[in-house]
């Protein structure tokens, strides 16, 4: 059987200390590599700490990365006073300057120090004031390219309107009529169940009228058109700012408010008592049906709408659609023209447009409630 021929074992870095005169010595062989710093590196700080003067015999390194170079330059700080030996011009001499260079360049800011939490607290205050002055300025924008604009009509873009109208509207219609006659129906068998022990069954078209007019019909619908136009208008304009479309409007001298806000704003505006109208019939359709199920003709069903429901439950309910679309336009074109430039930027901006509509709706409801409260409306 052959005998193996042993491998060739790899030179290992060492490290010599003696005393040189009043000072320290220190010599290293053999390559000054990366593993070979992270072995050396407590001894040889222990060797040069307070040794004056030091002196680094460099003769015998073979080889020295950025590591090794390091290491060099931390000792020679370390004592104060260094004399580097046996190093000749060359590619040993080359890493040492190059580190010595890149050690010597202006560092980065350090990271931010955490905040107390009443610097939290102050900080996310200064944010929020931050964007409320932003909506309150974009709203201040809008008002005055609406003004201008009913000044110079000419300059609406009315194909964008219809365009807009297309796409808020009469693709909307299948699924607010859906979802109307849904409503209906679920208002119409919910409420009949309290109302069977009392026998109040035929009160059920005055509950499931005045929901829908004052309040189901133009919220459901709002919730429609934030879903669907309010993520769109934020997506097609987040889109337009990251491809740097909306600036390059503003270099040609075009404000994009009258110019992309404007036409969506108005269609939205426009649409939303459509949709709210369209709600509205269709669930009072699907309660009519129910309340054919349970053996009232249709004649009986209007007569209690027409005793319960009148033009001013209507009119309060679309003009509430109204102002709902007009919120949920500004809120999306908004996302949309404040979206960041990152990857994440314009679903961001779509969450943002849907999550705020949403939110508006509501709180807009609400004070309308009050208010129609107050003027017994």
């Amino acid at each position: 059987m052959a005998a193996t021929q042993p491998a060739a074992t790899q030179p290992v870095a060492t490290m010599a200390s003696e005393a040189d005169g009043a000072g320290t010595r220190l010599a290293f062989a053999g390559p000054l590599d990366a593993g070979a710093t992270a072995r050396l590196w407590p001894e040889a700080m222990r060797k040069a700490k307070g040794a004056q003067p030091l002196t680094l015999d460099l003769a015998g390194v073979t080889a020295l990365d950025t590591a090794g170079a390091v290491l060099l330059l931390r000792l020679e700080s370390l004592a104060g006073e260094a004399q580097f030996q046996g190093l000749a011009a060359g590619p040993l001499q080359a890493v040492l300057d190059r580190t010595r260079q890149a050690l010597a360049a202006p560092q980065g800011a350090p990271p931010p120090a955490a905040l107390p939490w009443l610097g939290w607290i102050g900080q996310i205050t200064v944010r929020r004031g931050q964007d409320m002055l932003s909506q309150i300025a974009f709203l201040g924008e809008a008002a005055v390219a609406g003004l201008g604009t009913l000044r110079r009509p000419w300059r609406l873009r009315f194909a964008e309107v219809l365009r807009h109208l297309d796409e808020a509207g009469l693709r909307a219609f299948g699924l607010t009529v859906l979802l109307g006659f849904l409503i209906g129906v679920i208002l119409a068998f919910q409420s009949s169940i309290p109302m069977r022990r009392f026998g109040a069954e035929i009160f059920i078209p005055n509950l499931v009228g005045i929901s829908l007019l004052r309040e189901l019909g133009p919220l459901m619908a709002a919730v429609i058109l934030s879903g669907r136009t309010g993520s769109a208008y934020a997506a097609e304009l987040g889109t337009m700012t990251v491809n740097e479309e909306v600036d390059a409007l503003r270099i040609m001298g075009i404000d994009p408010i009258a110019w992309l806000v404007l036409p969506r704003l108005l269609a939205a505006t426009l649409v939303m008592p459509i949709l709210a109208l369209l709600m509205d019939l269709a669930g009072l359709i699907g309660m009519g049906v129910v309340m054919g199920t349970l053996g009232y003709p249709p004649v009986g069903v209007i007569a209690q709408l027409q005793a319960a429901v009148g033009l001013n439950d209507l009119a309060g309910g679309l003009f509430k659609a109204a102002v709902f679309g007009l919120s949920i336009g500004l809120v999306g074109c908004r996302a949309g023209l404040g979206a960041g430039r990152g990857p994440r930027a314009v679903g961001d901006a779509a969450t943002s447009a849907v999550v705020g509509g949403i939110v508006s709706i509501v709180l807009l409801d609400g004070v309308f409630s009050i208010l129609f409260y107050r003027l017994g409306w």
